[in-house]
């Protein structure tokens, strides 16, 4: 993934399981950090969720596991958009050690744009979907 990081950190002691390793807890944590990111990128930033009371929800995450971390290691999550669709947007998430640039973990999610007050999935705004559209990940770009 050569896209910018939405996600830098470390790794603490105390996120760290009875193993020595950091506890899945902490792996979500992080790309859920992640995720506002992203999202800030194509215009779902936090006023205009406020503003505008709408809300994002995740219904479907795929996590795969790739290497342990552990207490200390510096921590670089990449994200690329995979799709976007009128109500809902997928895409992915990588987790690599900063330091060895070994991938840790890789997280799919699929996420709805959300009426808060109706509690309904609700259409994303053009501006919303021009903006993502300019970021999804293209695989025959990938391959060029």
């Amino acid at each position: 993934m050569d896209s910018p990081a939405t996600y830098r950190g470390t790794v603490y002691p105390w996120q760290c399981d009875h193993v020595g390793h950091m506890n899945i807890m902490w792996y979500v944590g992080k790309f859920d950090e992640a995720n506002w990111n992203l999202f800030a990128r194509i215009g779902l930033t936090p006023t205009y969720l406020r503003e505008s009371g709408r809300g994002m929800a995740a219904v479907q995450q795929n996590i795969s596991y790739k290497r342990e971390l552990l207490a200390g290691d510096i921590v670089e999550v990449k994200s690329e958009l995979l799709e976007i669709g009128v109500k809902s947007i997928r895409f992915m998430h990588e987790m690599r050690n900063a330091e060895t640039g070994e991938v840790a973990a890789a997280c799919e999610i699929t996420a709805v744009h959300m009426d808060r007050q109706a509690r309904k999935s609700a259409a994303f705004a053009d501006t919303i979907r021009r903006s993502a559209g300019l970021l999804i990940a293209l695989p025959e770009a990938a391959s060029a």
